[in-house]
């Protein structure tokens, strides 16, 4: 395999060469630093998605116990008073 002269007639393979060759010429040019970007990312975007996991439980929560409330409110309710 001498650089991009590899040819298999199998377009698949072809692809897949290639593809792996611009990789390890990325990895070995020092493009690297991009990856540290990414992971900084992916930690932002997990914090991000753990609040909103929070917040929607907190909510979530609130409403149901609204719901319950009402619920009681209704079944107890009668022509003469209010909740």
């Amino acid at each position: 395999m001498n650089g991009r002269n590899f040819r298999t007639g199998i377009p698949a393979v072809d692809f897949l060469v290639t593809f792996l060759q611009g990789r390890v010429e990325r990895a070995r040019s020092g493009e690297l630093d991009r990856g540290a970007s990414a992971v900084e990312w992916v930690i932002i975007s997990a914090v991000v998605v753990a609040i909103v996991g929070v917040v929607a439980a907190i909510i979530s929560q609130a409403l149901d116990k609204g719901a319950t409330k009402v619920g009681e409110c209704i079944e107890g309710a009668d022509a003469s008073g209010t909740c």
